[in-house]
């Protein structure tokens, strides 16, 4: 039994059970993984999958204790690896980060900066995804921090903290009827086309949410995991667009009214997700508190202590 074994374990349940797209990943062949999978059942003496032809059709009972053992194999060889490189090169290193647009866009930036300046050695990786994929991305080690609204909390993987909480604006072009509206009303918005977040995305929960309270339905002509692409479509005229708060940049987005909404919608918190069990260098801790000053190193140890307890 090897790591490298292990690792292809892993690896194709993650691809769900799919080899071909594991050994692309792992930069080898598929051959080669299924040889080195049989190798670890044969010495195991049980099957981890249940085949189907050349094809892996479902994990056995067995297979799901040995996956979840390897996982836990993995990750303290990976707490090993953190733990000696914390104490011989303490400011040298990578800091992966899972968000959404709208946190990378509008809020990270002057965060990034600041690490950036204080860790120049430390290469920064910043993925972009929608909430779950964010979620999976931090789970499965891809991340060594997600950031997001929602999702995160689903993850048993995942130790979850509160950052800070936000709400909405309503952005429609110069001229448009509502923005001589004193105090929108969901009833006014729903005369309208919208344009806002995905289903799965950035605290659309809410707004369901909001206007199934007033037993309205929304006109909702299109929606974006993105932002900025909200803006573009609101910009040609498609419609009034839902937005978060910190995606208005009035240097920017001079084209639009922007209109208060925070009173319509339920307030949403960004969360920041981290794996549990997980060794974390001294710089990540000090990323965590640039992002979100609440969170210093005794608050998270903290949330790390308590889960593990629990």
């Amino acid at each position: 039994m090897n790591l490298q074994q292990l690792r292809y374990l892993c690896a194709i349940v993650d691809h769900g059970l799919n080899v071909s797209d594991a050994a692309e990943t792992l930069f080898t062949s598929q051959p080669g993984v299924s040889k080195q999978v049989r190798q670890l059942e044969d010495e195991l003496g049980v099957r981890v999958f249940v085949r189907a032809g050349k094809r892996l059709a479902s994990i056995t009972p067995a297979g799901e204790a040995v996956v979840a053992a390897a996982r836990r194999a993995l990750k303290e060889v990976e707490n090993l690896r953190r733990v000696g490189a914390e104490f011989k090169n303490e400011d040298t290193g990578t800091l992966a980060i899972a968000t959404t647009h709208t946190q990378a866009r509008y809020v990270l930036p002057r965060v990034l900066r600041d690490f950036a300046s204080r860790y120049p050695k430390v290469k920064l990786e910043l993925h972009q995804g929608n909430p779950v994929q964010v979620a999976e991305q931090t789970a499965h080690g891809g991340a060594d921090v997600g950031i997001a609204t929602e999702a995160l909390a689903s993850f048993p993987e995942l130790v979850t903290m509160p950052c800070y909480q936000w709400n909405r604006c309503v952005l429609v072009p110069r001229g448009h009827p509502l923005a001589k509206t004193k105090q929108l009303t969901l009833a006014a918005l729903a005369r309208y086309p919208i344009i806002t977040y995905d289903f799965a995305f950035t605290g659309r929960s809410q707004i369901n949410a909001a206007f199934d309270a007033e037993g309205l339905v929304p006109n909702v002509v299109l929606t974006a995991l993105d932002s900025d692409v909200i803006k573009t479509y609101v910009e040609l005229g498609m419609g009034v667009g839902i937005v978060a708060q910190m995606a208005y940049d009035p240097a920017r987005d001079g084209a639009f009214v922007k209109l208060e909404a925070a009173h319509l919608f339920a307030p949403s918190t960004t969360r920041l997700a981290l794996r549990r069990g997980v060794f974390l260098r001294g710089y990540i801790y000090d990323f965590i508190a640039l992002f979100a000053p609440a969170l210093d190193r005794a608050a998270v140890d903290a949330a790390l202590a308590e889960t593990v307890s629990a």
